[in-house]
C-alpha cells in the first residue's frame, strides 16, 4: 500500500519495540546506582566519634627550638566498612611533649586540625600551609639531610607522610631511568672527589653537597659543570 506524502519530511522516528524495555532497564539500573550511592558515609563534621579508632605516632627529635622530642599522633577513622567504598580518613591528632613552653599553641594548633579533619572534604592544603611557616630564630637540617623552616613546618612534613600512608596523597616517585642517572652521578662524584660514599654526619648525601632549593635537602652536587640534586634529581642544565 503506497501513502503519498504531500508535506516535506522534517524528522522521522524508528519505531522499536525493545525501546522502552531498555528505557525502563536503564531507570531503574540510574535509581539503583543512586540508592547505593546514598548508602555511602562522607566524611563531615556531624559524624560521631567511634569508641576506637587507629592510630600511628609520629617521633619528631629534639630541635634547636625545643630540648625534648615530640610525639605526633594521628587517628584514622575507617568509613564504609568492608564495601568498595572503604575509605581510611584522618579524624584527630595530638601532640604530646615534656616541654611545656609550647603547651598553648600546641593545644591550638591540634584543635584546628582535628576540626579541620572531622570536616571532611579536602584537607591536603594543610601540608603547604604548615610548611609555609618560618621560625625567625632560624630553620634546622633533620636526619637525612632535608631542611626544616619551623616546628611547625615539620608537623607539615609528619601529615605529608600519614596522608601518603593512607592514600589521600600520592606518592611522588622517581621514574626508573632517573633513579640511574642519580646512582650514576653520585658513583663519578664519588671517584672524582676520590671518596668511597662519604656522608655528612646523618645524612645519606655527601659531606660537601650544598642545600637544594627545590626539595630543600643538603644533596646539590656540582656534576659536568652543572649543579646537580641527588635527592630530587634537579639540575640548573635541565
Amino acid at each position: 500500500m503506497k501513502i503519498k506524502i504531500d508535506k516535506r519530511i522534517v524528522d522521522y522516528t524508528v519505531l522499536d519495540d525493545k525501546a522502552d524495555q531498555r528505557k525502563e532497564h536503564n531507570e531503574a539500573k540510574s535509581a539503583n546506582e543512586d540508592r547505593m550511592t546514598d548508602n555511602v558515609i562522607h566524611m563531615h563534621e556531624k559524624l560521631e566519634r567511634p569508641p576506637k579508632l587507629t592510630g600511628t605516632t609520629y617521633k619528631v627529635n629534639k630541635t634547636p627550638g625545643s630540648e625534648h622530642a615530640m610525639y605526633v599522633t594521628i587517628n584514622d577513622i575507617v568509613l564504609n566498612p568492608d564495601t568498595e567504598h572503604e575509605l581510611r580518613r584522618p579524624f584527630e591528632i595530638f601532640i604530646n611533649s615534656k616541654n611545656m613552653d609550647h603547651f598553648q599553641w600546641i593545644v591550638a594548633l591540634t584543635r584546628i586540625m582535628s576540626a579541620v579533619f572531622r570536616k571532611g572534604g579536602d584537607v591536603t592544603f594543610l601540608v603547604e600551609e604548615l610548611r609555609s611557616v618560618f621560625d625567625p630564630r632560624g630553620g634546622y637540617f633533620k636526619k637525612g639531610g632535608r631542611y626544616m623552616p619551623s616546628l611547625v613546618a615539620e608537623l607539615g612534613d609528619i601529615i605529608e607522610c600519614h596522608l601518603k600512608e593512607i592514600g589521600l596523597l600520592e606518592e611522588c616517585e622517581m621514574e626508573t631511568d632517573q633513579k640511574k642517572y642519580l646512582e650514576e652521578a653520585r658513583a663519578k662524584f664519588d671517584k672524582a672527589n676520590g671518596n668511597t660514599g662519604e656522608t655528612g654526619g646523618d645524612s645519606e648525601f655527601p659531606e660537601s653537597a650544598s642545600f637544594c632549593s627545590k626539595c630543600h635537602t643538603k644533596a646539590l652536587i656540582k656534576l659536568d659543570g652543572c649543579m646537580t640534586c641527588l635527592s630530587c634529581g634537579d639540575s640548573n642544565c635541565g
